[in-house]
């Protein structure tokens, strides 16, 4: 359906997840590519893998969240590329122990903001002035569904950072739409990637997101990668400033927890402040098995995991 051939992109963490499937469509659709991430083994496995589909790749390795490292990674890309077409901001982080807000750590809040939305916000910066002195290029940020909406998931700095994101997705898309360079997002829903599956299953949680989304499911990888590419696309020339939900409908559904999160009772240190709703039927069976947390986070590794 797409065709990048001639076109350099840079995707920011791209070693592992959404990045590495992204980088991957990418180059079976002729694109070339930057690929950056903070490890380097992983990365390395992603270019080869782009490369086997005849891509040229550079990686680079850097944190999102150094500006030095930032600049090093498009310096390179022009270096060697010629130039930027697109970018895909994808680097990001979250914070899995399930803090109330009341109760969450400021070292976390700051280290989720810095890579989350400052790190995004300096790859645009960046980025955006080398396509602005181009006249040309399109780049999408990776938000989130609760870049637009409340979550049962305890996450207050992600959910700040990826709104911040959303709305710099608006402000930007507009600032630069006359001068030739097109800014948009995706928000996905819960999507499933080899890293993600056997946490999501293994937990307990795939059952659980999928009890409230309205197509019952999780997403896969392919559901999110074709979005993205659109945007970045001349199938997507006269849009700017938007973000696309990619969510099985969650958000249009203006719904919520149905049943009260086990995550609510993970940090007995540390206990929500008041009573949160307790929910309409008691906790299913298959959402008992992580009642104490996530292994090796709330509660040491058992034997025999994690090898």
């Amino acid at each position: 359906m797409f065709d990048f051939s001639g076109k350099t992109v840079v995707i920011t963490g791209a070693s592992y997840g959404l990045g590495a499937g992204f980088a991957e469509e990418y180059a079976k659709a002729g694109a070339d590519l930057v690929l950056t991430a903070r490890s380097a083994d992983l990365l390395e496995a992603t270019g080869k893998a782009c490369e086997s589909h005849g891509a040229k790749v550079t990686t680079v390795t850097g944190d999102v969240s150094v500006e030095a490292d930032v600049k090093r990674v498009v310096a390179a890309a022009i270096e060697n590329h010629g130039g930027i077409d697109v970018l895909v901001n994808n680097a990001g982080i979250s914070e899995i122990r399930g803090f109330g807000a009341e109760q969450f750590p400021t070292d976390v809040w700051q280290s989720v903001i810095d890579v989350d939305l400052t790190g995004a916000f300096l790859y645009l910066r960046e980025v955006g002035r080398h396509m602005l002195e181009r006249g040309s290029g399109s780049i999408v940020n990776i938000c989130s569904i609760m870049s637009s909406g409340a979550s049962e998931f305890n996450i207050a700095a992600y959910a700040a950072a990826k709104g911040g994101l959303r709305n710099l997705t608006q402000q930007l898309g507009c600032e630069w739409a006359d001068r030739g360079v097109r800014v948009n997002s995706v928000s996905p829903g819960f999507i499933v990637t080899e890293m993600t599956r056997a946490a999501l299953e293994g937990m307990g949680m795939a059952e659980w997101i999928a009890s409230r989304t309205p197509m019952r499911r999780l997403g896969e990888l392919e559901e999110i990668t074709g979005p993205v590419m659109f945007l970045s696309s001349d199938m997507a020339s006269y849009i700017t400033g938007h973000d696309l939900l990619v969510d099985g409908g969650t958000n249009a559904s203006n719904g919520y927890y149905q049943i009260a999160p086990i995550h609510h009772e993970w940090n007995k240190e540390t206990p929500m402040v008041g009573t949160p709703y307790q929910g309409v039927a008691p906790r299913p069976e298959w959402l008992q098995v992580h009642e104490n947390g996530i292994p090796g986070v709330h509660y040491p590794m058992p034997e025999g995991l994690g090898a």
